[in-house]
């Protein structure tokens, strides 16, 4: 074996090994508070914490597919999950954060949204989503709670 082989391979083990022990991954900035807010707290009472800094934990269970603006962590309640969104490329997150557990720092944000509002949202994700969208299936306004996003660890 020549030197350039064994310099190769030995490369080659140290990108598995930092692969394989891989652990939590900073994005955005560092995270400031110590104490968790639960997801269902925030959706039972979102006024209550609009304008507020919070800490959430739980696991990512979806990705923004066109750009990784967001992640949607799920709540400590079944069928539960909050948006933590981030300004486009800023925080990129990648397409295998799902499944992982992501401690999230942000503002909660609350915002009603009109039905015309609504349309426009559902058209816009439905194009990064590469799917259809029916204007019909918007019922009327909606408040909208989610995080605006600051820096979270995926782990």
């Amino acid at each position: 074996m020549t030197h350039r082989h064994v310099l190769s391979i030995a490369a080659i083990l140290v990108l598995i090994g930092s692969i394989a022990i891989a652990g939590p991954k900073n994005y955005g900035k560092k995270l400031t508070l110590k104490e968790k807010t639960k997801v269902s707290d925030i959706l039972a009472n979102p006024e209550q914490y609009d304008g507020k800094k919070v800490l959430v934990e739980g696991a990512v269970v979806d990705v923004c597919a066109n750009r990784g603006c967001w992640i949607k962590v799920a709540s400590d309640k079944e069928f539960e999950s909050i948006r933590f969104k981030v300004d486009d490329g800023v925080i990129v997150f990648p397409m295998d954060a799902k499944g992982k557990t992501a401690l999230a720092e942000g503002v909660i944000s609350v915002k009603k949204y009109t039905v015309e509002e609504l349309i426009e949202q559902g058209k816009h994700h439905a194009e990064e989503q590469g799917e259809e969208f029916d204007p019909s299936t918007v019922k009327g306004p909606k408040t909208v709670v989610q995080i605006k996003g600051e820096g979270a660890v995926i782990k």
